[in-house]
């Protein structure tokens, strides 16, 4: 396709922010899946391990590896939970903490940036439009019929 397509514009965007992040993570050895994580965690009570992946879109298996990797890393650990015997909260760390600080600031370095150089008006609109596009899909109002299959 020679026109860029919203398709186009959101992923090449989205791979933009994603190596951005991780760059930032990799000064300090970590990833941008470990610092979103991170952040996802309550630093307090902890959070149930089942309640992280719906929460972070992220798939079971790609959240076990990273919640294994920070756990050798030293920024979480995991206890019973005390309202439910079978499942298990995601604790964080003193250096866990640490880190989702770090993790936090570059959030938040990225969207004051945005801000300053984006008009409110032109970041209410795109938030209203991005806003549209979830619920198109959240609703199935895109693919609403069984597509064929293409057979070669």
């Amino acid at each position: 396709m020679r026109e860029k397509t919203i398709d186009y514009v959101l992923r090449s965007t989205w791979m933009s922010v994603a190596k951005m992040y991780n760059e930032e993570a990799g000064k300090i050895g970590s990833t941008m899946a470990t610092g979103f994580t991170l952040i996802n965690i309550d630093p307090e009570n902890g959070t149930p391990s089942t309640s992280l992946g719906p929460k972070m879109g992220m798939e079971a298996t790609s959240l076990s590896r990273t919640l294994k990797t920070m756990e050798e890393k030293g920024l979480i650990h995991r206890k019973r939970n005390p309202q439910d015997g079978r499942g298990v909260l995601i604790h964080l760390t003193p250096f866990g903490i640490e880190m989702r600080e770090f993790s936090k600031e570059v959030v938040i370095k990225f969207d004051t940036a945005v801000k300053e150089n984006i008009p409110q008006e032109k970041l209410d609109t795109f938030l209203e439009v991005f806003q549209i596009i979830n619920d198109l899909i959240a609703s199935k109002k895109i693919y609403t019929t069984k597509q064929e299959s293409i057979t070669p």
